[in-house]
Protein backbone atom coordinates (compact mmCIF):
# COMPACT_ATOMS: atom_id res chain seq x y z
CA UNK A 1 0.00 0.00 0.00
CA UNK A 2 1.32 3.48 -0.73
CA UNK A 3 2.67 5.52 2.36
CA UNK A 4 -0.21 7.77 4.35
CA UNK A 5 1.95 8.92 6.45
CA UNK A 6 5.58 10.42 6.77
CA UNK A 7 8.98 9.36 7.47
CA UNK A 8 11.83 12.02 8.06
CA UNK A 9 14.58 11.73 5.63
CA UNK A 10 16.86 10.87 7.36
CA UNK A 11 16.79 8.04 10.63
CA UNK A 12 15.77 9.64 13.49
CA UNK A 13 18.04 9.55 16.76
CA UNK A 14 18.02 6.20 18.55
CA UNK A 15 15.20 6.29 20.82
CA UNK A 16 17.47 5.04 23.66
CA UNK A 17 19.28 8.18 23.47
CA UNK A 18 16.12 10.16 23.88
CA UNK A 19 14.65 9.93 27.51
CA UNK A 20 11.47 9.40 28.05
CA UNK A 21 10.07 11.98 30.62
CA UNK A 22 8.39 9.53 34.12
CA UNK A 23 6.93 7.02 31.18
CA UNK A 24 6.27 3.44 33.56
CA UNK A 25 7.64 0.28 32.32
CA UNK A 26 3.99 -0.64 31.53
CA UNK A 27 3.49 2.04 29.33
CA UNK A 28 6.77 1.13 27.40
CA UNK A 29 5.16 -2.17 26.99
CA UNK A 30 2.08 -1.91 25.69
CA UNK A 31 3.61 1.41 23.67
CA UNK A 32 5.31 -1.20 21.22
CA UNK A 33 2.09 -1.58 18.75
CA UNK A 34 2.20 2.41 18.42
CA UNK A 35 5.98 1.62 16.58
CA UNK A 36 4.06 -1.26 15.01
CA UNK A 37 1.25 0.70 13.51
CA UNK A 38 3.54 3.34 12.06
CA UNK A 39 5.34 0.65 10.45
CA UNK A 40 2.34 -0.91 8.67
CA UNK A 41 0.70 2.27 7.83
CA UNK A 42 4.20 3.29 6.18
CA UNK A 43 5.20 0.08 4.52
CA UNK A 44 5.14 0.26 0.93
CA UNK A 45 2.91 -1.86 -1.65
CA UNK A 46 3.90 -3.66 -4.55
CA UNK A 47 0.97 -2.24 -6.16
CA UNK A 48 0.13 1.26 -5.27
CA UNK A 49 -2.99 3.11 -6.05
CA UNK A 50 -3.35 6.95 -6.33
CA UNK A 51 -6.48 7.01 -4.85
CA UNK A 52 -5.01 8.53 -1.34
CA UNK A 53 -8.44 7.93 0.74
CA UNK A 54 -8.57 4.24 -0.05
CA UNK A 55 -4.67 4.12 0.77
CA UNK A 56 -5.46 6.12 4.16
CA UNK A 57 -8.50 3.42 4.57
CA UNK A 58 -6.37 0.29 4.48
CA UNK A 59 -2.98 2.12 6.43
CA UNK A 60 -3.71 -0.06 9.31
CA UNK A 61 -6.00 -2.08 11.66
CA UNK A 62 -7.35 -0.13 14.47
CA UNK A 63 -9.44 -2.83 16.01
CA UNK A 64 -7.10 -5.40 15.57
CA UNK A 65 -4.42 -2.82 17.62
CA UNK A 66 -6.32 -3.05 20.75
CA UNK A 67 -6.64 -0.65 23.56
CA UNK A 68 -3.76 -0.35 25.95
CA UNK A 69 -4.85 0.76 29.09
CA UNK A 70 -1.71 2.32 30.38
CA UNK A 71 -1.16 4.38 27.49
CA UNK A 72 -4.63 6.09 28.57
CA UNK A 73 -2.32 7.53 31.38
CA UNK A 74 -0.88 9.74 28.69
CA UNK A 75 -3.42 12.08 28.53
CA UNK A 76 -3.02 14.94 30.06
CA UNK A 77 -6.49 16.77 30.75
CA UNK A 78 -5.33 20.26 31.83
CA UNK A 79 -7.94 22.44 30.92
CA UNK A 80 -5.62 25.38 30.70
CA UNK A 81 -3.44 23.28 27.83
CA UNK A 82 -3.73 25.97 24.55
CA UNK A 83 -2.69 23.05 22.45
CA UNK A 84 -5.85 20.87 23.35
CA UNK A 85 -9.52 21.29 22.41
CA UNK A 86 -12.93 19.78 23.80
CA UNK A 87 -13.64 19.01 27.56
CA UNK A 88 -10.59 18.10 29.83
CA UNK A 89 -13.15 15.79 31.19
CA UNK A 90 -14.12 13.95 27.88
CA UNK A 91 -15.13 10.43 28.49
CA UNK A 92 -12.45 9.88 24.76
CA UNK A 93 -9.16 11.48 24.62
CA UNK A 94 -6.85 11.48 21.51
CA UNK A 95 -3.67 11.96 21.87
CA UNK A 96 -1.95 13.79 18.45
CA UNK A 97 1.56 13.44 17.30
CA UNK A 98 2.38 15.32 14.31
CA UNK A 99 4.68 17.49 12.42
CA UNK A 100 3.64 20.77 10.85
CA UNK A 101 6.26 19.94 7.14
CA UNK A 102 4.15 16.33 7.35
CA UNK A 103 2.07 16.39 4.17
CA UNK A 104 -0.03 13.61 5.52
CA UNK A 105 -0.97 15.79 8.83
CA UNK A 106 -2.16 18.74 6.88
CA UNK A 107 -4.23 16.39 5.14
CA UNK A 108 -6.06 14.92 8.18
CA UNK A 109 -6.26 18.45 9.78
CA UNK A 110 -7.82 19.78 6.62
CA UNK A 111 -10.11 17.16 5.14
CA UNK A 112 -10.56 15.23 8.88
CA UNK A 113 -10.14 16.82 12.19
CA UNK A 114 -12.77 19.16 10.92
CA UNK A 115 -14.82 16.49 11.33
CA UNK A 116 -14.00 15.38 14.16
CA UNK A 117 -14.69 18.73 15.89
CA UNK A 118 -18.22 18.75 14.51
CA UNK A 119 -19.17 15.52 15.50
CA UNK A 120 -17.27 14.84 18.61
CA UNK A 121 -15.89 17.37 20.14
CA UNK A 122 -18.58 19.56 20.22
CA UNK A 123 -20.72 17.55 21.58
CA UNK A 124 -18.50 16.77 24.56
CA UNK A 125 -17.70 13.28 23.80
CA UNK A 126 -13.77 14.00 22.39
CA UNK A 127 -11.01 15.74 23.60
CA UNK A 128 -8.13 16.32 21.21
CA UNK A 129 -4.68 17.19 22.78
CA UNK A 130 -1.67 18.11 20.32
CA UNK A 131 1.79 16.76 20.69
CA UNK A 132 4.60 18.46 18.62
CA UNK A 133 6.31 15.76 16.90
CA UNK A 134 8.91 17.62 14.30
CA UNK A 135 11.07 15.04 12.60
CA UNK A 136 12.08 16.57 9.55
CA UNK A 137 14.88 18.48 10.70
CA UNK A 138 15.29 22.42 11.80
CA UNK A 139 12.33 23.86 10.40
CA UNK A 140 10.34 21.45 11.68
CA UNK A 141 11.86 22.28 14.87
CA UNK A 142 11.21 26.02 13.97
CA UNK A 143 7.06 25.44 13.42
CA UNK A 144 6.64 23.53 16.23
CA UNK A 145 7.92 26.20 18.45
CA UNK A 146 6.02 28.55 16.70
CA UNK A 147 2.90 26.91 17.14
CA UNK A 148 3.56 26.75 20.85
CA UNK A 149 4.36 30.70 21.35
CA UNK A 150 1.02 31.22 19.35
CA UNK A 151 -1.17 28.50 22.17
CA UNK A 152 1.08 31.34 24.71
CA UNK A 153 -1.70 34.06 23.43
CA UNK A 154 -4.52 31.66 23.11
CA UNK A 155 -3.71 31.39 19.34
CA UNK A 156 -2.50 27.75 18.75
CA UNK A 157 -5.40 26.21 16.33
CA UNK A 158 -5.69 29.32 14.72
CA UNK A 159 -1.67 28.60 13.76
CA UNK A 160 -2.25 25.29 13.27
CA UNK A 161 -5.04 25.99 10.45
CA UNK A 162 -2.88 28.16 8.58
CA UNK A 163 0.54 26.27 8.97
CA UNK A 164 -1.61 23.12 7.65
CA UNK A 165 -3.35 25.62 4.68
CA UNK A 166 -2.86 24.50 1.23
CA UNK A 167 0.20 25.64 -0.53
CA UNK A 168 1.67 26.58 3.29
CA UNK A 169 4.07 23.93 4.11
CA UNK A 170 6.00 24.63 0.32
CA UNK A 171 6.81 28.31 1.54
CA UNK A 172 8.89 26.64 4.43
CA UNK A 173 9.04 27.89 8.18
CA UNK A 174 11.62 30.42 7.71
CA UNK A 175 11.88 32.97 10.93
CA UNK A 176 9.93 35.27 8.54
CA UNK A 177 7.15 32.84 7.14
CA UNK A 178 6.87 32.02 10.94
CA UNK A 179 5.85 35.72 11.75
CA UNK A 180 3.58 35.82 9.01
CA UNK A 181 1.46 32.72 10.16
CA UNK A 182 1.60 34.71 12.99
CA UNK A 183 0.05 37.58 12.27
CA UNK A 184 -2.39 35.27 10.08
CA UNK A 185 -3.52 33.80 13.20
CA UNK A 186 -4.34 36.76 14.71
CA UNK A 187 -1.39 36.39 17.58
CA UNK A 188 -2.15 39.73 19.37
CA UNK A 189 1.72 40.44 20.67
CA UNK A 190 4.28 40.39 17.62
CA UNK A 191 7.28 40.92 20.03
CA UNK A 192 5.95 38.57 23.14
CA UNK A 193 5.65 35.85 19.51
CA UNK A 194 8.91 36.45 18.72
CA UNK A 195 10.31 36.00 22.78
CA UNK A 196 8.60 32.97 23.35
CA UNK A 197 9.49 31.30 20.00
CA UNK A 198 13.49 31.31 20.98
CA UNK A 199 12.72 30.54 24.46
CA UNK A 200 13.84 27.89 26.59
CA UNK A 201 10.43 27.05 27.32
CA UNK A 202 9.39 26.11 23.49
CA UNK A 203 12.72 24.43 23.58
CA UNK A 204 11.67 22.52 26.71
CA UNK A 205 7.93 21.71 25.69
CA UNK A 206 8.49 20.63 22.01
CA UNK A 207 11.31 18.04 23.33
CA UNK A 208 9.03 16.92 25.89
CA UNK A 209 6.29 16.23 23.63
CA UNK A 210 9.12 14.52 21.08
CA UNK A 211 10.46 12.21 23.48
CA UNK A 212 7.01 10.86 24.63
CA UNK A 213 6.61 9.87 20.80
CA UNK A 214 10.27 8.53 20.44
CA UNK A 215 8.99 6.66 23.56
CA UNK A 216 6.14 5.37 22.18
CA UNK A 217 8.02 3.98 19.23
CA UNK A 218 6.12 6.52 17.14
CA UNK A 219 8.68 6.40 13.35
CA UNK A 220 6.12 8.38 11.12
CA UNK A 221 3.70 11.39 11.26
CA UNK A 222 0.39 11.44 12.03
CA UNK A 223 0.14 9.01 14.57
CA UNK A 224 -2.57 9.12 17.08
CA UNK A 225 -3.51 7.09 20.63
CA UNK A 226 -7.18 7.34 21.46
CA UNK A 227 -8.09 5.98 24.92
CA UNK A 228 -4.78 3.87 24.64
CA UNK A 229 -5.83 2.87 21.12
CA UNK A 230 -3.06 3.08 18.97
CA UNK A 231 -4.02 4.90 15.18
CA UNK A 232 -1.40 5.19 12.57
CA UNK A 233 -1.72 7.37 9.48
CA UNK A 234 -4.12 9.74 7.90
CA UNK A 235 -6.54 7.60 8.35
CA UNK A 236 -10.27 8.31 6.68
CA UNK A 237 -12.97 9.64 9.03
CA UNK A 238 -14.78 6.18 9.25
CA UNK A 239 -11.85 4.82 10.97
CA UNK A 240 -11.45 7.67 13.42
CA UNK A 241 -15.54 7.40 14.35
CA UNK A 242 -14.70 3.63 15.00
CA UNK A 243 -12.12 3.79 17.22
CA UNK A 244 -13.85 6.85 19.09
CA UNK A 245 -17.09 5.55 19.37
CA UNK A 246 -16.01 2.13 20.40
CA UNK A 247 -14.17 3.84 23.33
CA UNK A 248 -16.72 6.25 24.49
CA UNK A 249 -19.38 3.33 25.04
CA UNK A 250 -16.42 1.82 27.24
Amino acid sequence: MPKNTSKPSRPAAPAKSRKPFLIGAAVVAAAAVLGIASYQASSPDPKPTVNDSAASASASDPAAAGAHPELMKLARRDAKDPLAQGRADAPVVMIEYADFKCSYCGKFARDTEPQLVKKYVDNGTLRIEWRNFPIFGAESEAAARGAWAAGQQGRFWQFHAAAYAEGAKEKGFGGDRLKELAEEAGVPDAARFETDLDSDAAKAAVKKDQDEAYALGASSTPSFLINGTPLAGAQPMAEFAQVIEAAAKK
